[in-house]
């Protein structure tokens, strides 16, 4: 049987990022926490961690068992609150991969319904690639994923890409930098230090194509994953970057920086991503209802039916 000691450790451990922090955490010796994690690969028969220099990574297998672990204790103290509360305590559990590429703001903005349901729901939120969140959610350990870009064409994954609407895309950057950029939108940008969404963002590619066609040239200083990542650098003054249009308001009253401009000529689109063609749980239809009535209202005004469209993988990538 599985020695859910030993998954214990191993989780400290992953979360921890080394040896020496989770056993400070643990209040054990790292020999004595290093000895645990040998005999628990020993009896699993595989390697869970790799040296990367001074630091312990997870291998495939075991980024594959922290997936696992987290969600077991997540069900033992589930089953915990319970037993200890009763069963009129009881709630719904709502898992969400979240595209590490998606702007904060904007799923925020689109799961802040999920809370506010009659039933109670605790919303589990998963940060992580696309292709990474789409095998969890094909093997329903997920139970719906956001994204800027519908299902890849040809995945073997069985999915369907709901458009929950689009955005034009603006551009912003700290006063100081927008002050010497001056006005004229969008030549004044030329030549500015970009800061470019990561590879996973469908930004990555589009931007630099239209800026092309603009005939502008921006020194790519910076490329993010993570959305945060990219505005904190932005508000530091290391250089422009983009967000929807629609969440110009939030990165506002959040970060320290000026909208350049902005452009219909590229546009920002999201999706929800599940394993069935219709939407039939309360919280991914409260999800839908949000983005159609709230945050891209204008969208669903134009394109009525359109923009809830459901359509398999191999369609979603033609839109």
């Amino acid at each position: 049987m599985l020695n859910y000691k030993h998954l214990h450790y191993f989780l400290a451990v992953a979360r921890a990022g080394g040896v020496i922090r989770a056993a400070e955490r643990l209040h054990l010796t790292p020999q004595t926490l290093s000895g645990q994690i040998a005999q628990f690969e020993e009896r699993l028969g595989v390697a869970l961690f790799q040296r990367a220099g001074r630091r312990l990574e997870l291998t495939e297998a075991g980024r594959l068992a922290q997936s696992y672990a987290e969600e077991i204790f997540q069900t033992g103290a589930e089953l915990e609150d319970l037993l200890r509360h009763g069963a009129e305590e009881r709630f719904v559990t709502f898992r969400v991969g979240i595209s590490d590429v998606l702007p904060k703001f904007t799923a925020h903005r689109l799961l802040a319904p999920v809370l506010a349901l009659p039933e109670a729901v605790r919303l589990v939120c998963q940060e992580d690639r696309l292709d990474r969140l789409l095998a969890d959610l094909a093997i329903h350990r997920l139970d719906m994923v956001l994204s800027d870009r519908p299902m890849p064409p040809g995945t073997e994954i069985k999915g369907y890409s709901h458009l929950l609407g689009e955005s034009a895309v603006a551009f912003m950057a700290a006063p100081a930098l927008a002050e010497r950029l001056g006005p004229g939108f969008p030549a004044c940008m030329n030549g500015a230090p970009l800061l470019l969404p990561g590879g996973d963002s469908a930004l990555h590619a589009s931007l630099p194509r239209w800026l092309e066609r603009q005939g502008l040239h921006l020194r790519i200083v910076g490329e993010f994953a993570d959305s945060a990542l990219m505005k904190a650098f932005g508000e530091a003054g290391a250089g422009v970057f983009p967000v929807p249009a629609a969440s110009v308001a939030e990165v506002q009253a959040h970060y320290q920086v000026r909208k350049l401009g902005e452009t219909n000529e590229l546009r920002e689109r999201f999706f929800l991503i599940s394993a069935e063609r219709r939407l039939t749980h309360p919280a991914a239809r409260a999800v839908s209802e949000q983005a159609r009535s709230g945050l891209f209202a204008p969208l669903a005004a134009v394109t009525g039916a359109a923009a809830a469209s459901l359509a398999p993988a191999g369609d979603a990538a033609k839109d």
